[in-house]
């Protein structure tokens, strides 16, 4: 039988670091206000020369070296963006020709904050298919592009970077499971409700939240979906060694870690060094544990996503 591996990971953030004060100092907020909110002390926002697919791609070229494998070894690609380079071709085929690869399918996938982890389960699925052996899967935005930087209600929350693993064909399985949900009737708690239409913006081209409706929700379903995939590969919550939710607020990280019953010590926080990043949050967060050690071969680890749509999910990844 096919199973699917990460084998390598791979991160990238921009260089441009905005700090709490930073944003204190051009809108009515703090440094207090902000971390007591939200945990968040800093974002990355990308330069004005930087996009979804150079953050892709700096991401992936450590997530091949990591993996040590070559380029053209990779013969499917899937990039989780919200915040593509262009309307059409996708990020994915840009970053493919950044990559000197040719010929294997690539195309983007739009979860919003669940984009990651919808991904890696599509790449799962191609792969115990046959029909692939070896995916990039990949989260970058650049959520800097559709903030109302006036809003402090939402422009202080997010940041820029990207994400990416390695994913291959192999014997064992490391993909335990995985779950994937969305209900459109909630699509108006958090949106871009805004369009190009006759080479002009129609609609409102920015970020909009509802964030009490948005933090009930996504605690409730988080919890609701780590225990529809213990459930699935007949498991406990003690059998998790890591839990690394979507990083959006470090109060929805604790609170779906204290509504599953597991110790602080298992969730991985990173929302504090770069914000909520969309799609590349899981990866970002994934990258950094298995590269300072706390993760390591064998671990079992939940990855969850939650986001505009209304989509969740999650994946139980054996490393």
């Amino acid at each position: 039988m096919i199973h699917s591996r990460i084998i390598g990971s791979g991160s990238y953030l921009p260089r441009n670091v905005v700090t709490n004060a930073a944003l204190a100092q051009r809108m009515d907020t703090s440094d207090d206000w902000i971390r007591s909110r939200t945990g968040i002390r800093q974002r990355h926002i990308a330069e004005a020369n930087e996009t979804s697919s150079s953050l892709a791609f700096e991401a992936s070229k450590a997530a091949i070296a990591s993996a040590g494998i070559a380029a053209q070894d990779i013969d499917l690609i899937i990039v989780a963006t919200s915040t593509p380079d262009y309307v059409f071709p996708s990020t994915a085929c840009l970053l493919q020709d950044k990559l000197g690869i040719k010929g294997s399918p690539a195309f983007d996938l739009q979860a919003v904050c669940s984009g990651f982890v919808y991904a890696l389960t599509t790449a799962d699925l191609f792969i115990r298919s046959g029909q692939h052996r070896c995916a990039l899967v990949v989260g970058a935005e650049v959520f800097s592009r559709i903030l109302d930087w006036n809003d402090r209600g939402t422009c202080v929350l997010f940041g820029d970077g990207a994400g990416a693993v390695i994913l291959k064909a192999d014997d064992q399985p490391g993909i335990m499971a995985s779950a994937l949900h969305a209900d459109g009737s909630h699509a108006g708690i958090l949106s871009v409700p805004g369009n190009i239409c006759g080479g002009k913006v129609t609609g409102d081209p920015f970020l909009r939240m509802d964030g009490p409706a948005v933090f009930k929700f996504a605690v409730r379903v988080l919890d609701e979906v780590a225990r529809e995939i213990l459930a699935k590969c007949k498991l406990q919550v003690d059998d998790v060694d890591w839990l690394i939710p979507h990083q959006a607020n470090l109060r929805i990280l604790e609170s779906t870690a204290k509504r599953l019953g597991l110790p602080h010590e298992k969730l991985i926080v990173t929302v504090d060094q770069h914000g909520n990043t969309s799609a590349a949050s899981v990866p970002l967060a994934l990258d950094l544990a298995l590269r300072d050690g706390r993760i390591k071969a064998g671990d079992k680890v939940m990855l969850q996503g939650v986001g505009g749509g209304f989509t969740w999910g999650a994946v139980l990844v054996q490393i």
